[in-house]
């Protein structure tokens, strides 16, 4: 029978083995999304039933059978699908239907996946808050009046939801992070480089942002990462060659908890104490917890952090003519404006700070195995406010600056898992950001993958009108 909190790895057993049909599992997906997804707004772009149903059972006669055999999964929409409509959420593309999937989506695809549509995404992807003028708004599925963060929103809520088993997200400014976050699911930002990008334009000059995976657990996530993951000749920085699975057992760690980093970051009531009632659960496992000063500047990292952001996020934008630009919201104009204007040296000034910030952060990771950080500043705010103006009574200067908690692990490239935390006083989650040095991926997973079995939060509290048999 078919669970749609089950573990993927089993669900994906059982489709290789015939247990259960592809068939079978397609129909109680577009079942479910057609029961929930009208209040959530998660799956956009969604193939006529008919073609799916007509491509599950071709699944079904394959002697063949992938990784990811008959599994259906929605594509965040920022990535390139053949035959299905890939807007970015801009109406600049929103009838773009490519011929040709991007590289992860190709991989996806040959492992056996049956791509259903697509989630949804900010604008370009930009701003942890998932709307756009071609789909609207996606809900939190704890609270659909509140926003389920972004840019890898629809992602987040699909998975929380259950309208799918795994899902795929990109991570520049906390993208996989924030939603996990916020809808009670774990987001993986795995080692730049780990999963190449689109094997097109500048090789070396944005080593910022990445695709990973999403999912219920660490378990699953490292399924997907696995197929998504690997070298590709065309791109000399690709580093992820080794298999993640089987998870190792994690051995005993020394965690460190930068909480706000000092004060630095500006923090809604509830925050901290949930995530540390969290770092309770790491203590009982057998890990050695300890508080840490902040080991750097957060201003420091936020200037070359905007900086190095807004110089990548131009680096696409420029393409546009004096028309398409004039279609753009007023953050992708300001990313754009900021990233046109800066000087060499002002460049290479940003680099200086991450190039220290990676030293620093070096000599961390010999005393401790890993470090958490909150995976957000405040808690999911109104689903019509694009974004806070405040946080704790501070203002803040950008319309990403409360998302300034995850700009330690961006500007580096580091590993990041984003783990549920729990919930607050008014019942919406929050994740802790646990990251290591470059390359710890698949020990970072297995630490995730035990908090995993001792707190099952993705399956011990469902979304409300979202359980397994609802």
């Amino acid at each position: 029978m078919y669970d749609p909190y089950g573990s993927a790895q089993e669900l994906v057993q059982q489709l290789n083995t015939g247990a259960l049909s592809a068939v079978e599992v397609m129909q109680a997906t577009l079942d479910r999304i057609d029961a929930l997804n009208p209040a959530l707004n998660a799956v956009v772009a969604l193939r006529p039933r008919a073609e799916l149903m007509a491509e599950a059972a071709a699944a079904d006669q394959k002697a063949e059978r992938g990784a990811l055999h008959g599994l259906p999964l929605a594509i965040k929409d920022l990535a390139n699908v053949r035959g299905i409509a890939s807007t970015q959420g801009s109406p600049l593309f929103k009838d773009f239907i490519p011929d040709a999937d991007e590289l992860f989506v190709a991989r996806l695809r040959a492992a056996g996946a049956i791509m259903i549509g697509k989630t949804n995404t900010p604008e370009f992807g930009l701003g942890s808050q998932t709307f756009n003028p071609v789909y609207g708004a996606t809900g939190n599925p704890y609270d659909p009046a509140r926003s389920c963060g972004g840019s890898s929103g629809g992602a987040a809520v699909a998975l929380a939801a259950g309208l799918v088993a795994l899902a795929d997200g990109s991570d520049m400014m906390g993208s996989l992070r924030n939603p996990a976050g916020w809808c009670n699911v774990y987001g993986f930002r795995p080692t730049w480089g780990w999963i190449p990008a689109e094997p097109q334009g500048d090789l070396f000059l944005h080593p910022l942002s990445t695709v990973g995976p999403m999912a219920r657990s660490p378990q699953d996530i490292a399924l997907l990462l696995d197929v998504m993951a690997g070298p590709d000749p065309r791109q000399p920085q690709a580093r992820g060659s080794s298999a993640t699975l089987p998870l190792p057992d994690a051995k005993p760690q020394r965690i460190g908890w930068l909480g706000d980093w000092g004060g630095a970051f500006p923090m809604e009531a509830g925050i901290l104490s949930t995530c540390s009632a969290a770092l309770e659960d790491l203590r009982a496992l057998g890990h050695r917890v300890e508080p840490v000063a902040p080991p750097f500047p957060a201003e420091q990292i936020w200037q070359s952090w905007i900086t190095l952001r807004s110089f990548a996020v131009a680096a696409g934008l420029r393409l546009f003519d004096d028309q398409q630009r004039a279609a753009l919201k007023d953050t992708a104009i300001w990313e754009l404006e900021r990233g046109l204007a800066f000087s060499a040296q002002q460049i290479q000034a940003a680099s200086d700070i991450r190039s220290n910030w990676q030293r620093r952060a070096s000599e961390l990771f010999q005393d401790f195995d890993a470090l958490v950080l909150p995976t957000a500043q405040c808690w999911p705010f109104a689903l019509t406010q694009d974004y806070p103006r405040e946080v704790a009574g501070t203002e803040m200067d950008s319309y990403h600056r409360w998302m300034q908690v995850v700009t330690p692990v961006s500007l580096l490239g580091l590993p990041c898992l984003a783990v549920p935390a729990g919930f607050g006083a008014a019942g919406l989650p929050m994740g802790l950001q646990i990251f290591a040095r470059q390359g710890q991926d698949r020990q970072l997973l297995a630490l995730g993958q035990a908090y995993h079995q001792a707190t099952g939060w993705p399956q011990k509290s469902p979304p409300p009108g979202s359980a397994p048999n609802s």
